[in-house]
């Protein structure tokens, strides 16, 4: 389901669901939405690009009607090989945006075109140590761009304070009306420095599900990037 396009130029927390506790995700996602959240963020690892293995589709086709019963848009982040394969399975299970690593796609514009004619916002996503010019041909036809301030593959890590420098770079490729999205290592002590950088969606996982109010600490970490 297409997003608003006031969405890319608004400021949003995306709790991530990595963090969150499965055996209560339908109850944490409405404790986090209900606190004034409007955007999670579902990460999909494969175990061959990143070393990990994380949900797929099924686990995205179950949340999916939970976000959108309260307004909410679901934002998956693929982690995975050969994206350009799969992204379709998980905008037909409930993704509203996809991101996708440049580092994975052979054939990056195809890639970003199928996503937008499944329906679904088209983002690209790029690694810590990836250099900013590999996404030249693709600044001017995202809706977004996911910088990764981690390295991808698991939650709980410290922010790499140094990828922020490539943010205003990356702006000044984009369309205005794209947003970029930060994601790693996010929390109270760093979230404004992130947004003074020039990030306008902020990932947080274990800053907002390893809280003993998840819901409570979305809106102040929210509220603290609006601020």
């Amino acid at each position: 389901m297409p997003v608003a396009d006031s969405i890319y130029r608004e400021t949003h927390l995306l709790p991530s669901i990595l963090s969150a506790d499965f055996s209560r995700l339908g109850e944490q996602i409405d404790e986090v939405m209900d606190a004034g959240i409007s955007m999670i963020h579902f990460d999909v690892m494969d175990g061959h690009f990143v070393p990990n293995l994380t949900v797929g589709p099924a686990v995205l086709r179950s949340i999916s009607p939970l976000v959108r019963a309260k307004g909410g848009a679901v934002s998956a982040h693929l982690m995975i090989e050969e994206p350009e394969k799969y992204a379709e399975d998980f905008i037909r299970a409930g993704a509203d945006l996809i991101s996708f690593h440049i580092e994975a796609s052979i054939h990056p514009l195809h890639t970003v075109s199928a996503i937008r004619e499944a329906g679904a916002g088209a983002g690209v996503a790029l690694n810590p140590g990836t250099d900013v010019a590999r996404l030249t041909e693709l600044l001017p036809v995202v809706d977004f761009v996911l910088v990764m301030t981690v390295n991808p593959g698991f939650g709980g890590q410290e922010l790499i304070a140094g990828v922020l420098e490539k943010i205003p770079t990356i702006r000044a490729g984009l369309r205005p009306e794209a947003a970029i999205e930060v994601d790693g290592g996010i929390g109270r002590d760093n979230i404004r420095s992130v947004v003074e950088a020039g990030g306008n969606w902020l990932v947080a996982g274990s800053a907002v599900f390893g809280a003993a109010d998840p819901g409570s600490e979305a809106r102040f970490l929210q509220d603290l990037a609006r601020s």
